[in-house]
């Protein structure tokens, strides 16, 4: 989609708009959604981070998808000037003397960026930078830290279901945290089973149950993992995220945890590498940072790790690879 086939059907008469979820768990799947909702989001993002009139926002996501079409609606609803560059994973290539007030990245498109000097100082003059659609990594918080960055730099909570997110947390700064705050009139809890639920009544209609496992204190979260991600192996339940996590440091290449069915524990762990096999040692350290029942049964090196269209892991199509 363009933006001006996008600018045209925000104007039209309908008062919604089809968009799709980032098939992260599945194929995308198609959602209506009101465009007065879509302002509500975009009313409350932009009063959170004191967005004034005038000031410049980065379009550098596909619109495709709800994160790209977001921050259209919020340059329209903040009257912003709003620029826009092809999706790529050097977004700032062409900006360097720009000075943004406004930016939504993925994980991978900052990454990217922190490693060209002239990028990596764009970076640092954005005065607002929100990173969504995947997990952050501890290299990638590493290099954020390490950027000394002069504005704030924010990791987002939501779904397409919520218009985008309803939460932030630093990720920069005195004020970095682990645990998301949620926006004004967002309630969250935990239903039995764990999972987060969110009631936004600006945004969506009714309480959310979310698959994301969370913890919950003085009305903020943070996510422990999915519940569809957990692998039952022998009858002991695991997180992949949390097995990803200890293996990140140790692991120089793309990789995933997936699982595969078993006839003897029910389910076993599977380690995805992308590219050429990593040598024994290295996979030795890496496993021993692991329980022994959450080391990997067997390793599985492919050419790429399957990923979403919106920088997500498929967790789906991994799933299918390690069988």
């Amino acid at each position: 989609m363009t933006l001006q086939e996008f600018i045209s059907q925000w104007k039209d008469a309908n008062d919604r708009l089809l968009v799709h979820t980032s098939g992260s768990t599945g194929a995308p799947k198609p959602m209506w959604v009101e465009k007065q909702r879509m302002l509500n989001s975009a009313r409350v993002t932009c009063d959170f981070l004191g967005l004034a009139p005038g000031g410049k926002a980065l379009l550098c996501l596909p619109l495709d998808y709800i994160a790209g079409k977001m921050m259209v609606v919020r340059s329209i609803e903040r009257n912003m000037d709003l620029i826009q560059v092809e999706p790529s994973n050097h977004p700032l290539a062409g900006l360097t003397d720009t000075a943004l007030d406004f930016a939504a990245m993925v994980p991978s498109q900052l990454f990217c960026s922190l490693q060209e000097p002239n990028e990596r100082e764009a970076l640092r003059r954005i005065r607002h930078l929100i990173i969504g659609g995947g997990a952050i990594s501890a290299e990638l918080q590493s290099a954020i830290d390490g950027l000394n960055s002069d504005g704030a730099i924010w990791s987002t909570y939501g779904m397409t279901e919520t218009l985008s997110h309803i939460a932030l947390r630093r990720l920069n700064g005195p004020e970095a945290s682990d645990w998301y705050k949620p926006f004004d009139g967002v309630s969250i809890a935990l239903d039995e089973d764990g999972c987060l639920t969110v009631d936004a009544p600006l945004v969506h209609d009714g309480k959310l149950v979310t698959n994301d496992l969370a913890e919950v204190k003085d009305g903020c979260f943070r996510i422990l993992g999915r519940r569809d991600n957990v692998i039952c192996s022998g009858g002991i339940k695991m997180q992949i995220e949390q097995i990803e996590s200890r293996l990140r440091p140790y692991l120089p290449s793309p990789f995933c945890i997936t699982r595969r069915k078993d006839p003897k524990f029910g389910e076993v762990v599977v380690l995805l590498i992308a590219g050429s096999p990593l040598p024994k040692d290295i996979l030795q350290e890496a496993f021993s940072q692991l329980e022994h029942y959450e080391q990997p049964k067997a390793v599985i090196h492919v050419g790429a790790i399957p990923m979403t269209e919106t920088g997500k892991i498929a967790r789906s199509e991994a799933e299918k690879l390690a069988r």
